[in-house]
């Protein structure tokens, strides 16, 4: 039998309560299923406005295709108007041997040709030219106002990055893959088709001009060199004119009527063919008309440059400075808006829009209510 008194009972301290600031789960539960109409709502309303949105923004749609450098064939015909200029640049020796000139292989180097079509597929005035002929690219013109520089230079800097040329991978002779993207399947692909094509003919020209502007260089020093070897002989002659009126007196003084063999080669004045054979030297001279007969090199010369008025370059040659890997094809997706992620994603921002609504309603009710507990 327990005879102690209520007093001699130990007194242990009482274990402390939960903080107000912690989260009872099964509180907070019970929140979001009475705010579930406030979580649907949101969650519908936003669902309809990126359903919305999908269904009204605009389409991007990007046409591709695969390109690498040309093969022999693709720029024959270019090859063989370069190839006739080529005696033009080669240089023929007294003795007979040719040495041949390499001012003209970087015409005509596959890969120096690919690389042309890149930089100028990539170039933002043929780009630029393009778009100014192109009846979609005035028409998203047409939206800005004009008055505004700022908004075009936006608006052309927007389109330069839908047309691209990349390279596959960092390999010396990578292929690129080429694109341009529009507002549909159908006018990507004619714009790429439109664009290729427009590049093709800058490339074309480029390459004709570039030949056209080596020959032209080398038709202009040949001309530089007739002029000075020319003059070089015409100075030849009149000095070996003026040395044979000194040798023909020396002879008439010295009575050397006919050639005598007894004097040496090294006199200044040669007389020993005697004054009737210098007479008759000094009237060949005089009557020489062909340089070629004291320069020789201008014989060949003349050759050259009688060669360059007969040859033309033929602008009507067909050649291209790429081969395709995969040709143009339509897109089969486009590229934006992706209308299932938009909404996905709409309803998700909805839906935890809603959640955050009610928690936080919650959490105002919550403190308003231990407030009043306390007071």
């Amino acid at each position: 039998m327990n005879n102690q008194s209520p007093q001699q009972y130990q007194q242990y301290p009482q274990p402390p309560s939960f903080q107000n600031d912690e989260i009872d789960l099964k509180e907070l539960f019970m929140a979001l299923w009475k705010g579930k109409l406030t979580i649907i709502l949101c969650t519908l309303i936003f669902a309809v406005g990126a359903v919305a949105y999908a269904l009204t923004a605009q389409e991007w749609w990007s046409s591709k295709a695969k390109i690498m450098f040309p093969q022999i064939h693709d720029f024959s015909e270019y090859q063989e108007q370069v190839n006739q200029y080529q005696p033009i640049f080669d240089i023929y020796q007294y003795d007979g041997t040719v040495l041949v000139s390499e001012s003209l292989d970087s015409l005509v180097d596959p890969e120096a040709l690919f690389q042309n079509f890149i930089s100028a597929y990539n170039s933002s005035n043929n780009k630029k030219n393009f778009l100014d002929e192109s009846a979609e690219f005035q028409a998203f013109k047409a939206q800005l106002d004009t008055g505004k520089k700022e908004a075009t230079r936006k608006l052309y800097s927007e389109w330069f990055n839908k047309i691209t040329a990349t390279a596959s991978d960092k390999t010396a002779n990578s292929a690129y893959n080429i694109s341009l993207q529009a507002t549909t399947k159908e006018s990507s692909y004619t714009l790429l088709n439109e664009y290729i094509n427009s590049v093709k003919t800058v490339v074309f020209n480029d390459a004709l001009n570039n030949l056209q502007a080596m020959v032209n260089g080398q038709r202009n020093e040949l001309r530089q060199q007739k002029t000075i070897l020319e003059t070089q002989a015409k100075t030849r002659l009149a000095v070996e004119i003026e040395r044979s009126k000194y040798a023909l007196d020396i002879a008439k003084a010295a009575e050397v009527n006919k050639p005598i063999q007894n004097m040496g080669s090294n006199e200044l004045f040669a007389i020993e063919l005697g004054s009737r054979a210098l007479d008759a030297k000094i009237k060949a001279l005089k009557s020489v008309r062909n340089l070629t007969v004291i320069e020789p090199r201008l014989q060949q010369i003349d050759a050259k440059l009688e060669m360059l008025k007969n040859m033309k370059i033929d602008r009507n040659i067909k050649f291209q400075t790429f081969r395709y890997l995969e040709n143009v094809e339509q897109p089969f997706s486009r590229d934006k808006p992706k209308h299932a992620l938009i909404v996905v994603l709409g309803t998700l921002l909805g839906g935890m829009l809603g959640v955050a609504i009610v928690l936080v309603r919650f959490a105002f009710r919550k403190e308003d209510a231990e407030l009043k507990a306390k007071s």
